[in-house]
């Protein structure tokens, strides 16, 4: 009995072991018909479709235009009338012609896609600035560790002022505080938006170039040789030399000659002779004053050192108008290694009846280099130190005398 019950029991896990192996089996067939059957599906492609556009994948090739359509619209059919089922197809003709996409039978084309809208410039791309905006200076600037240079790449001017459109542009560019006589680029040709694809080089250690700023003045010369001011950026190196080879556009400080400041305007002639270590001054006249009495008008000039007084000089006292033709001159002693060290301070002045005080401040100008200065007040400073022995004359608007 034993023996019988030992055997029912093998034979009983022999079939059921192979009633297991045989639902697998069926498992498994059944699961790799259904592949097949989905590998072997192909999606019906109706037979007015237009031929699929094979578009490459390398850089070279760029789609101009991409057809898009919708798929048919299955609409129930009713009963019209046949001459206005003509007009119809005549005005979908038409539209299709018009908008030149691809029509085939039930397709109804909506437009073409254009794939330059969705493209992105490169990194150093120069992309114009749209008119109507101030006049912008394209640049990059790029700092080379190994050999300590900053090598600065000009690339275009865009929206220049349409009166210096037939002259040649000229632009000056100098390393403040520490250079004096400026690199120049000329444009390689004239219009709203003049080219000049030059680069230059400063040669400058890592812990100054940080401190330094790059100032870059567009001038106009006209055919008669007379160059006007057109404007200028400065450009604080600090905090810019992270991405190289990045274009930078930025806005020029326009320079109006002809707008009268608030306080008035004085115009000045500057002239240094390096031989004789004189430094020659003239205050020719004075625009827009807002005078307080009509006592009269002067200027008082000073030439000062970092922060020390070195001598004051002031002129006679003219008849009080407010466009004065004062015609001052006066001379200073300046020894060309304090150049980069002193400034002249201009301040134009009424006398006064109270003893207490003798004169009253109308307005006040500094010129110097870029310790005291910035703009016009700067450029004026620098072009009186790079042509030795001439006159530069420039108008300076007055500042609030405090």
């Amino acid at each position: 009995m034993v023996l019988l019950a030992a055997g029912l029991s093998a034979g009983l896990l022999v079939l059921l072991l192979l009633i297991l192996v045989m639902f697998y089996l069926w498992r498994r067939a059944r699961d790799r018909s259904q592949y097949q059957e989905l590998d072997a599906a192909v999606a019906p492609v109706p037979a007015c479709t237009a031929q699929a556009l094979q578009v490459s994948q390398g850089p070279w090739v760029k789609p101009v235009e991409i057809p898009f359509t919708l798929p048919p619209r299955f609409t129930t059919p009713t009963r019209t009338n046949p001459k206005t089922e003509e007009k119809a197809a005549v005005m979908k003709t038409d539209l299709l012609a018009h908008r030149g996409s691809l029509s085939v039978q039930s397709w109804y084309p909506v437009g073409t896609l254009l794939a330059d809208l969705y493209s992105s410039p490169a990194l150093g791309e120069v992309v114009a600035p749209p008119p109507g905006m101030a006049t912008r200076l394209c640049f990059s600037v790029e700092y080379r560790h190994r050999s300590e240079q900053l090598a600065v790449s000009l690339l275009r001017l865009g929206n220049l002022p349409p009166r210096f459109h037939g002259n040649v542009t000229l632009v000056q560019l100098r390393l403040l505080p520490d250079d004096r006589r400026p690199r120049q680029a000329k444009a390689r040709c004239t219009g709203p938006d003049p080219e000049f694809h030059d680069c230059f080089l400063f040669q400058v250690s890592g812990a100054r170039v940080t401190r330094a700023t790059l100032s870059v003045g567009v001038l106009s010369v006209a055919q008669d040789g007379k160059r006007q001011a057109v404007g200028r950026v400065l450009f604080p190196l600090q905090g810019e030399l992270g991405q190289a080879g990045r274009v930078l556009w930025r806005d020029l400080e326009a320079e109006d000659h002809h707008h009268c400041s608030e306080w008035g305007d004085v115009l000045v002639s500057l002239s240094y002779s390096p031989s004789l270590q004189r430094l020659s001054v003239e205050v020719v006249r004075a625009r827009g004053l807002q005078l307080v009495t009509d006592s009269g008008v002067c200027v008082q000039v000073s030439l000062q050192i970092h922060t020390q007084v070195v001598k004051t000089k002031r002129g006679g006292v003219v008849k009080a108008d407010r466009d004065a033709n004062l015609d001052h001159k006066m001379a200073f002693k300046l020894r060309p290694e304090h150049l980069d060290e002193a400034c002249l301070r201009f301040l134009v002045q009424q006398p006064s009846h109270t003893p207490s005080e003798p004169w009253i401040p109308l307005g006040v100008l500094v010129l110097g280099p870029f310790m005291y200065a910035r703009g016009p007040q700067l450029q004026h400073w620098m072009d009186m130190v790079n042509t030795a022995q001439e006159s530069v004359k420039v108008w300076h608007g007055l500042g609030r005398s405090t």
